[in-house]
């Protein structure tokens, strides 16, 4: 298994922040949602014409990989879709020309369920999935809101039918909004797992906060023990949703622990 950190954690950090922690605690990779201001990553000045071929070797010079592109491409917002479609079409380009294997898309907004035409979104998913095989890049739908019901997450890329499109597995969300073991998540969702968003927390007075690892009740060590009893190989990415949360720990103290308290486990 490898390692990587969302920069959703570390919205302050420029670049070369990102780059230098990430090498000099032994992170594998970096999953992208947003450099500094700018969150449309496709816009970012790192993956612009003149500057994306100096970006691919300097992170092969130090080792590291873009495991994942993280989108807001919402494939449920009926109102804004040709937006969001034109979205999850960057983000399969900018992908293909950088080698990320993986888009993450969504199917709902927030963490906890919502109202959504589930049908509306596999159509979305049919309709990008094309794109997606052309270019060798596979969709994650994240298992966030409706979708962090294992069952109806299955239900739903069955129906998409498609090897371009699969699951990017939040831990937390199937746990924390739908009280599904890990063990349950898992058993329905395994064949189309492809990457995992990594976070601990605990509720305080009805709130969720968000915790360091292993501060929070979320059952890490399981979820490892059973992904290495099921010979995964892909990222675990840290998801410190500091950029929503600004109150939350600082992202060097927060990827250094991280970095260490899944290696001990890995």
């Amino acid at each position: 298994m490898k390692i990587s950190f969302s920069t959703l954690g570390c919205p302050g950090w420029s670049w070369e922040d990102m780059l230098a922690t990430a090498k000099d605690i032994g992170f594998d990779g970096i999953e992208i949602r947003g450099i500094g201001n700018e969150l449309y990553v496709p816009k970012a000045k790192q993956f612009a014409v003149e500057n994306i071929d100096l970006t691919k070797k300097k992170l092969d010079r130090i080792g590291l990989e873009i495991p994942c592109l993280t989108s807001a491409s919402f494939l449920f917002d009926k109102a804004n879709i040709q937006k969001h479609i034109q979205e999850a079409e960057d983000y399969i380009e900018l992908a293909a020309k950088i080698g990320t294997p993986y888009v993450r898309v969504l199917g709902d907004a927030h963490p906890q369920p919502g109202e959504v035409d589930v049908e509306f979104v596999v159509e979305n998913l049919r309709k990008l999935s094309v794109q997606a095989e052309e270019k060798h890049v596979k969709l994650l739908v994240e298992t966030n809101g409706v979708f962090a019901d294992s069952k109806a997450m299955k239900a739903a890329i069955e129906k998409v039918s498609s090897h371009s499109v699969g699951v990017l597995w939040d831990v937390h969300h199937p746990i924390r909004f739908f009280n599904e073991s890990v063990e349950e998540t898992y058993r329905n969702l395994k064949e189309y797992i492809c990457f995992i968003h990594i976070k601990d927390s605990l509720v305080f007075e009805g709130a969720i906060k968000y915790k360091m690892m292993g501060h929070g009740d979320i059952p890490i060590k399981s979820i490892v023990r059973l992904l290495k009893e099921n010979d995964y190989t892909g990222y675990l990415s840290l998801e410190w949703v500091k950029r929503w949360n600004l109150d939350l720990e600082e992202p060097g103290i927060v990827f250094s622990h991280y970095a260490g308290y899944m290696k001990s486990l890995i």
